[in-house]
């Protein structure tokens, strides 16, 4: 998933990346159908990424700024675009938290809390994944998701605690399944195996 601003241009930080890896096509895709207002999001092909499509959220705004309120709309929107795709499977990065400069725990509990909220609506999407970059990232999710996983009542495990003192540009991806199963090693939020870190970029 592509974190967006209004006009759907991918220059820097998460929109670079996914432009880099996979093309100019899938900026172009985008813009077509900019801009879009402050919380949506739009679905476009993947180009050269190992993915059926990239979903683009829109978490900031014109001036390049975010809210609370702007983080949550994306992120359900970017759920009801999967919905709408029928996709198994999404990834999430830290939405607003670049240069959008919005802090990196309340962004964390925003996202996860929300997509909680949207996964029993949610049927198709078995998997989902929050691709992070960095030890306060990685912490701040982490935080997040064992708190969520305490009130939920889906029958989802909340084994996974993690604590991250790896370097900072270390990547981990954090997966949310719909699985009971349990690891009995080290384990993901829900009791999945968590992603190992990695040094390389998302």
């Amino acid at each position: 998933m592509n974190a967006a601003t209004v006009s759907l241009w991918m220059a820097t930080g998460v929109s670079g990346a996914i432009k880099h890896a996979g093309g100019d096509q899938i900026e172009f895709a985008a813009i077509r159908q900019g801009p879009v207002p402050l919380g949506g999001a739009v679905v476009t092909p993947a180009g050269r990424l190992a993915a059926r499509a990239v979903i683009h959220a829109v978490s900031l705004d014109r001036d390049r700024r975010t809210s609370g309120p702007a983080i949550e709309a994306a992120v359900r929107s970017a759920m009801g675009r999967a919905r709408d795709i029928n996709a198994t499977s999404i990834a999430f990065p830290a939405l607003g938290t670049g240069v959008g400069g919005f802090p990196m725990e309340e962004a964390a509990r925003i996202t996860v809390a929300t997509v909680r909220d949207e996964l029993p609506v949610s049927p198709s999407i078995q998997h989902v994944i929050f691709a992070l970059r960095g030890a306060a990232a990685y912490q701040a999710f982490a935080v997040a998701l064992a708190a969520t996983a305490q009130g939920s009542s889906s029958g989802e495990d909340a084994a996974g605690h993690a604590t991250a003192n790896s370097s900072p540009d270390a990547s981990w991806a954090w997966p949310i399944s719909r699985s009971g199963d349990t690891g009995e090693d080290e384990t993901g939020p829900l009791g999945r195996p968590a992603a190992k870190p990695s040094g390389g970029p998302l």
